[in-house]
């Protein structure tokens, strides 16, 4: 069978736009003022009240606008993804981490019509679960999706070796030894096992590949028609991945019923992301109401850090190097920023009330950190409707290595863009306190 299953991540080759990227800066006197639109205030200029207001129509009101204006319509609520089915099959189950875990790997197979063809996509899922010590174990899970392909996110020799594309000469090539591991360091499934958390993943790439005319090749190519043009509120590709998310859900939750992994809590799903794929998982939350927790690891603009500031990647700066992530609509706002119908923080309410964590990094300015701070500070009256203690007394930006907050969390560590073993160290914390 075919496997969509893609290695390459496409490097910002920025001199092929040299003359047209549109300009930018990391100087923080040079952040235009601002006014942040008000979630708990309706379209109408009504003020939300009550949590039925809340959880009956201004979220509804929020969320539209979203759709409408940044990610696309959700591909929960799209007609053309709700004709995708998902076949998932022959579990391959073994022991990982010296007997700690256990490792699955799943075959997602997407297909409309009776019955999957031959080149149907396939995604692989990896799955770790800790060895359970008896039969009433059950354990929070983690999923997100990763850049380069499973077998790059750790040096066990037993994850498959799949097809990947290959950009530079348009083929699909078989994944090399040589890459196994090779982003080992940014998932810390030994320590998340250790800790009583199953960690779950699958390739970016294989729901979509990450470059404009990349939905031909991935999953959205089973809906559309050749020469179709893409309306300008349709989801793009970062709604795509956070489908994407919300399938490694289903197929759990589905493995879960059958008895393959009744060890997994269904009911305590983490969805997370770095980067571009922190903006995905954020989407994701605010989809699909079955992620009991959020998190998002250095996802600037799009993502937790608000499009008003204008700091580090702007909208502009996004939707050209990008043009494929958001909406067509979401175009509209290059270099207009302030007359976008929602921000960031609005999105992070969308969440609300479950806990939802944000995380940034001292020297990646370019995702824009006290954006980022920001977005949790002003979502935060919405998880105060809602009866949580929000983001508690924090008022300012924390020092580097400080994780603050409530149910809703932030840290700044020290460094670049990345995710390392402290933002996981955080997350375990955040989980164990409310999952």
């Amino acid at each position: 069978m075919f496997r969509f299953c893609f290695c390459a991540v496409l490097p910002l080759c920025t001199s092929m736009f040299a003359a047209e990227l549109p300009p930018t800066h990391t100087d923080e006197s040079k952040v235009p003022a601002y006014t942040l639109p008000d979630p708990l205030i309706f379209q109408n200029g009504q003020k939300v009240e009550t949590v039925k207001q809340w959880t009956e129509q201004r979220r509804a009101e929020i969320f539209k606008l979203f759709e409408e204006n940044v990610y696309g319509r959700s591909p929960r609520n799209n007609g053309k993804f709700a004709a995708v089915k998902m076949i998932t099959e022959c579990p391959e189950a073994g022991p990982a981490f010296n007997g700690k875990a256990v490792r699955y790997q799943f075959a997602l197979t997407f297909y409309t019509g009776e019955r999957p063809a031959a080149d149907s996509p396939v995604v692989d899922f990896l799955l770790y679960v800790p060895k359970v010590k008896s039969d009433t174990d059950k354990f929070p899970v983690f999923l997100g999706l990763n850049f380069q392909g499973n077998h790059t996110t750790t040096n066990d020799p037993e994850v498959l070796l799949r097809r990947n594309w290959n950009r530079d000469t348009g083929k699909y090539v078989l994944a090399k030894e040589e890459e196994r591991g090779l982003a080992e360091r940014r998932w810390c499934y030994e320590k998340a096992v250790e800790r009583g958390y199953a960690v779950g993943t699958a390739h970016c790439w294989a729901f979509e590949p990450d470059f404009n005319g990349g939905r031909k090749l991935g999953v959205r190519r089973l809906m559309d028609k050749d020469g179709e043009e893409l309306a300008a509120e349709e989801t793009n590709t970062l709604g795509t991945w956070a489908w994407g998310l919300t399938k490694l859900l289903d197929a759990v939750c589905e493995q879960n019923k059958e008895g393959t992994l009744r060890q997994i809590d269904t009911s305590k799903a983490a969805v997370f992301g770095h980067s571009r794929l922190g903006k995905a998982s954020l989407w994701a939350g605010a989809i699909e109401p079955r992620f009991a927790m959020v998190i998002s690891n250095d996802s600037g603009c799009g993502g937790a850090a608000l499009s008003r500031r204008a700091f580090g990647e702007t909208v502009a700066r996004i939707n050209t190097v990008f043009p494929h992530w958001f909406c067509g609509n979401f175009k509209k706002y290059n270099g207009k920023e302030g007359e976008l119908p929602v921000d960031q923080h609005e999105l992070i309410a969308l969440i609300a009330p479950r806990p939802v964590y944000v995380a940034s990094a001292s020297e990646d300015l370019w995702a824009d950190p006290k954006g980022e701070f920001l977005s949790a500070l002003n979502a935060d009256p919405v998880y105060r409707l809602l009866g949580t203690e929000g983001f508690g007394n924090v008022k300012e930006q924390p020092g580097v290595n400080q994780s603050v907050g409530g149910r809703i969390r932030y840290h700044l560590r020290e460094g670049k863009h990345d995710i390392v073993e402290f933002d996981w160290l955080q997350y375990f914390d955040f989980a164990e306190r409310y999952l």
